[in-house]
Formats: structure tokens, C-alpha cells, sequence
């Protein structure tokens, strides 16, 4: 395992986190201690969670037993503040009431004195009545949350750059704490918001990216290239409000199957070399995994190893099958320029 600074920060940060989302507080507590020590043993310093996950604190609440069996000041611990989390009209969005209540429930949830990491888990949703949120607020908020010695840093998950210019520029109006970290999705089928967007940001504003759903909910393992298992993701009840079998198309089924022949004449399978394409950005601090598996989660670690195969040769082969790059150059190689 590596770590990588976030951003322009002096933290390091394993190239690979661990998720909660799905997995902790969700599966049995001992399959949820197994993958996460399994994770540590690794060298997976960074252990991603939030306030909604696996319903209403359960997933932070198994992770803080967790969590006793490792050395505190190894890990780097993460929450977030936004979705529902109760019937009241308080009870979700970024007011400043929420965030500090939040912040108390999270830290009580995990049994610790700080968290490492605490996002904003949206920038607004009409959906719970949040929209163009007041961001003095929210910065006010936050930085009074570091000051306190509750939370060490404040970030953003699913912003985009304008958002967190906009974010920026308000901390540093009032000489505030400004994000350190944002986390988006990014995979080898969802790119644009990371490499037309958040990367220049990251550049020109120091913060670093830490990704989820390398694997798109399992597409980019190969599980779907004959179908739905019954046993999947996607064939359980709960996950229906995904419509996520949507994004399983023909196009992406026979890509994913030219990519899995690359891995395996990597020497790899594609969940690594999936996860691995990911760390060739030097803007990704982290990639977060996710797995319900112990057997699973061990493969998926083993992409460290795959990336140091990732060539330029290499690179270039994969994005002649992915055939969506959101950047490319304005000239093929084997066209001539205007000049």
C-alpha cells in the first residue's frame, strides 16, 4: 500500500479506503470486523462512513467497535451530514443546527473524540427542500466544528467545481477552515464530472479527491455480462430505487468483456485493473472499495500491485476500448495538426 497526500495538504491518505455504505451495519458484525481488519492489515489507513448508512447510525455504530481492535491515531476515520436523518424539518440539509447535532450523534455513534473527515454529503436536493444553500452558513458551521476539536478537516461530496469555487471563496472571506478534500464518483463508465471538472479544480485549490464506485455497483467486475445473478446487487428488492439495471447496456457488457482479457494478460482481473485506472490521476488522493465479502475485498486490494503495470501502452489500450474519454486530445497521433 501507498499513501498519497490529500491534496496539497501535508495528510497521507492509503491509495485505497474502505466504505461503509451497504456493507457495515448492513452484513453480519462479524463479516463487517473481518473486512475491516482485513482492510487495516492491508494498510488502509482511511475508513469511510456516514450518518444515514445501513439506517440511521448503524453502520457508524459498528464501526466504532470496529474500530477499538486499531490503533486510533493509525486510521483516519469519515462522516457526513446532509440526507434525512429523522422526520423533522431540521433533521437534514446544511444548517448550522443540523451540522452540530450531527457532528455530537457521529462522534457518540463511533465512541471517539474527533473525526478525521467530515463532508457535506450534497451541495442541495429539492428532494428534502434544500436549495442554493446559504454558504456562510455551512463554512461558519464547519470551521467552528475544527476550532472545536471535533472534526480535523471539512470536505464536500458531489460538488461540482463551481460549487466548491463558490465554497472557497467564502472561507476565505471570512478566514475560515476551506475543504480539503471532495468526493466524487468516478469510474471507467462515469467520468466527466473528475476529468473536465474537479481535477483542474483540485490543481488550482489544493484539495484532493477521494472517489466511490470504482466498480459501478458491480458492472465493472464482470458479474453482469450474462445476466443478473440472483444473488447480486441489482436482483435485491432493496436497491430497485437505483433503476441502476438501466446502465447495464449491451455496449458497456462487450467492453467490459475486451478489458477483462487485458487484466488477465496483466496478470489481474478486472475489479483490479478497474480500481487501479483510477489511481493513474495523481488528483486522487483515495479510492474507496466496497465489499460485503472478505475473499472479494482481498482481490480487490491486490490493485495496487496491478497499477504498477498500467504503461503508457497500456493506458492507451484501454481508452481505445473505452471510447469515452470526456478529454481528448485535440489532434490523434496518427492525424496531422493545422500547422
Amino acid at each position: 500500500m501507498e499513501y498519497r497526500r490529500l491534496g496539497n495538504g501535508i495528510l497521507k491518505v492509503s491509495e485505497l479506503s474502505f466504505g461503509a455504505w451497504e456493507t457495515i451495519g448492513r452484513v453480519d458484525f462479524e463479516t463487517s470486523r473481518e473486512l475491516m481488519l482485513t482492510a487495516y492489515e492491508a494498510g488502509v489507513n482511511h475508513f469511510d462512513n456516514a450518518d444515514e448508512y445501513s439506517g440511521k447510525g448503524n453502520a457508524e455504530q459498528a464501526m466504532g467497535k470496529i474500530i477499538k481492535e486499531m490503533k486510533r491515531s493509525d486510521i483516519i476515520l469519515s462522516s457526513k451530514v446532509f440526507w434525512d436523518v429523522g422526520p423533522g424539518p431540521n433533521d437534514r440539509g446544511l444548517s448550522r443546527k443540523h451540522i452540530v447535532e450531527t457532528v455530537n450523534t457521529s462522534l457518540k455513534n463511533m465512541d471517539v473524540e474527533y473525526i478525521d473527515f467530515y463532508y457535506c454529503h450534497r451541495y442541495e436536493a429539492a428532494v428534502i427542500g434544500q436549495t442554493d444553500p446559504n454558504l456562510e452558513e455551512v463554512v461558519r458551521a464547519m470551521d467552528d466544528m475544527i476550532h472545536q476539536g471535533k472534526i480535523l478537516y471539512w470536505g464536500t461530496s458531489c460538488w461540482n467545481a463551481f460549487q466548491l469555487m463558490q465554497g472557497y471563496a467564502t472561507a476565505e472571506r471570512f478566514n475560515a477552515y476551506k475543504p480539503s478534500m471532495e468526493q466524487p464518483q468516478y469510474n471507467m463508465f462515469v467520468r466527466e464530472a473528475v476529468e473536465k471538472d474537479l481535477v483542474y479544480a483540485a490543481r488550482k485549490l489544493g484539495f484532493g479527491i477521494i472517489t466511490w464506485s470504482p466498480l459501478y455497483n458491480g458492472i465493472l467486475t464482470g458479474k453482469y455480462n450474462n445476466g443478473i445473478p440472483g444473488d447480486s446487487r441489482l436482483a435485491d428488492p432493496a436497491f430497485a430505487w437505483l433503476q441502476f439495471d438501466r446502465e447495464i447496456t449491451p455496449e458497456r457488457i462487450e467492453k467490459v468483456k475486451k478489458l477483462t482479457t487485458l487484466a488477465q494478460d496483466l496478470g489481474g482481473s478486472m475489479p483490479q485493473l478497474a480500481i487501479a485506472w483510477l489511481l493513474r490521476l495523481p488528483e486522487v488522493s483515495s479510492v474507496i472499495l466496497g465489499a460485503n465479502k472478505v475473499a472479494q475485498l482481498q482481490e480487490n486490494l491486490k490493485a495496487v500491485e496491478l497499477r504498477k503495470k498500467l504503461t503508457p501502452d497500456v493506458l492507451a489500450r484501454i481508452e481505445e476500448i473505452l471510447d469515452n474519454n470526456p478529454c481528448p486530445p485535440l489532434f490523434a497521433p496518427d492525424k496531422p495538426s493545422f500547422d
